[in-house]
């Protein structure tokens, strides 16, 4: 939670919701800065050097993006990182041991598996072996038991950062029916436990789900992350709604996310912008994370 300095102003979200048909932008950067200058503060009270090892399997240039990120992140907070590269062909044995290794050094305090993992390497079996006080990622069972009883260590770096976006931007959750379509373990149940811990009534969505426009059209906040682009166009919105889009897809070549922005927008109060709203608080969620793991 942002403490009262940091957050938006107090009628920023109803100036969205009555003023013109242009609705507010859920911009993550100012969020991000918010939560880098708390963690900046907070770094010299750690009992140990926060140190994050980043394990990469495979040369996907999306991870390889994501993970220099991280490392630069790491590196600009005065957080110590290491990243690891292993070939597509390594064997899930080989990841097994290694991470066995890192749970085993002290001066690693944090370790994130990147993904997705090639076929042959179960990401369960990885969770499994983490270490729960180093899982930064949040989605070892005991992480995941903590969060789902009121009591987390770690939570999921993107529904973790967009609680914290809500919070900055003064959009309350008790009392209001909120949708997520999506029911990952990244993502999706994670993301139902909070919203129903900051007490909303919560619906999740799936591709099993009948009728879920009109589902949809029932929430106050919507939270969409189907992993299908600009799937969710202005008929599954209903007027004045908060949307939170997590995907993201480039597209002809340009990125966009699993809502059709340019339609929705004119009849939400709030929505997150693709690229630009969830995307940096993930990775600030996640360096929140690696202190943690030093504290």
């Amino acid at each position: 939670m942002l403490p009262e300095s940091a957050q938006a102003p107090v009628d920023t979200f109803w100036s969205g919701c009555h003023g013109t048909s242009m609705p507010l932008l859920l911009e993550g950067k100012p969020v991000a800065e918010s939560i880098y200058a708390q963690l900046r503060a907070s770094l010299p009270n750690t009992k140990r050097k926060p140190k994050l090892a980043v394990v990469l399997v495979g040369s996907d240039p999306a991870s390889q993006t994501y993970v220099r990120s991280k490392a630069k992140k790491c590196e600009e907070l005065g957080m110590a990182s290491d990243t690891l590269e292993l070939k597509a062909s390594t064997s899930e044995t080989e990841l097994l041991n290694l991470i066995a290794k890192l749970n085993a050094d002290d001066t690693v305090t944090g370790i994130l598996v990147q993904l997705p993992l090639p076929s042959q390497i179960s990401r369960h079996q990885v969770s499994l072996t983490i270490d729960p006080f180093k899982d930064v990622d949040g989605l070892h069972p005991v992480n995941a038991g903590l969060l789902m009883q009121g009591q987390p260590n770690f939570i999921p770096c993107t529904p973790a950062g967009i609680m914290e976006m809500l919070n900055f931007y003064k959009i309350e959750a008790s009392g209001k029916k909120a949708v997520v379509i999506g029911r990952s373990e990244i993502v999706g149940k994670p993301m139902a436990l909070l919203l129903q811990q900051a007490n909303a009534t919560v619906t999740v969505c799936h591709s099993k789900t009948p009728d879920i426009e009109k589902v949809c059209r029932e929430a106050e906040i919507l939270v969409v992350a189907m992993g299908k682009p600009k799937a969710v166009t202005q008929s599954w919105v209903s007027s004045g709604a908060v949307v939170v889009d997590v995907g993201i897809h480039r597209v002809e070549g340009k990125l966009c996310g699993d809502v059709d922005f340019e339609a929705v927008q004119s009849r939400v109060s709030a929505i997150s912008p693709v690229p630009g709203g969830v995307g940096p608080l993930t990775i600030a969620m996640l360096m929140q994370n690696v202190l943690i793991s030093a504290s």
